[in-house]
């Protein structure tokens, strides 16, 4: 019943934010969100300003990053683990989350310059502490790994979806997420989660869409 609880509950907020984009509400996606609290306005102050610098490659949209943070919270994420980190954009999104659960990122990325550029924004946002940053190539050094994951996200080379995904969904939680970024762009990743009675599936077609999958047990 509780984990049945969960999915109707990220449906939901799934269904909300992307309607809430379409209607085109304050507050929508597409913007940044009202900060609360100076930490928060740190953090959205470093996104604005790296997005405007265009110190971004292949990041997530405002739209996805939003998500990102919803979903994040709803579990109560404490351990989030990120395939691709880029230059930190998505790692943002996920430490407004993080700093109210009292989690943390580990964050994979195979390139030195844009792990760098990563590195500055998470000084900058004062949330280095909580995001670790591990470089070299992800398919191997997931393997480093050990404690239960609350919040898998995959955003690297398409082809090895899969290949994170087996690696890593033994370590997700029963009721945590895995979330696999560009949606359009996976139809084997797509097919491997829809079709495993262990995971229940739903999708966000907004920005560049997300497939948001519930680990049941």
């Amino acid at each position: 019943m509780k984990r049945t609880g969960v999915i109707i509950g990220l449906a939901l907020a799934v269904g909300f934010v992307a309607l809430a984009q379409r209607r085109g509400w304050r507050g929508a996606p597409e913007s940044l969100p009202l900060p609360k609290t100076a930490a928060e306005r740190k953090i959205l102050a470093v996104l604005d300003e790296a997005v405007k610098a265009g110190e971004v490659w292949a990041s997530v949209p405002a739209s996805d990053g939003r998500m990102l943070r919803v979903l994040t919270e709803a579990v109560g994420a404490t351990n989030v683990v990120e395939i691709g980190t880029s230059t930190g954009i998505s790692g943002l999104w996920f430490s407004l989350a993080l700093q109210k659960t009292d989690g943390k990122l580990t964050t994979f990325e195979i390139d030195p310059g844009r792990a760098a550029t990563a590195r500055e924004h998470f000084r900058k946002a004062g949330v280095d502490r909580i995001v670790t940053i591990v470089e070299g190539d992800a398919h191997e050094n997931v393997a480093r790994l050990k404690d239960p994951i609350d919040l898998l996200f995959i955003d690297a080379d398409k082809e090895g979806y899969v290949d994170y995904l087996n690696k890593l969904l033994p370590l997700v939680r029963p009721g945590g997420l895995v979330l696999a970024h560009n949606l359009s762009m996976i139809p084997d990743y797509v097919k491997q989660v829809t079709g495993n009675p262990d995971l229940e599936t739903i999708f966000y077609t907004e920005g560049n869409g997300l497939v948001v999958t519930v680990k049941k047990r």
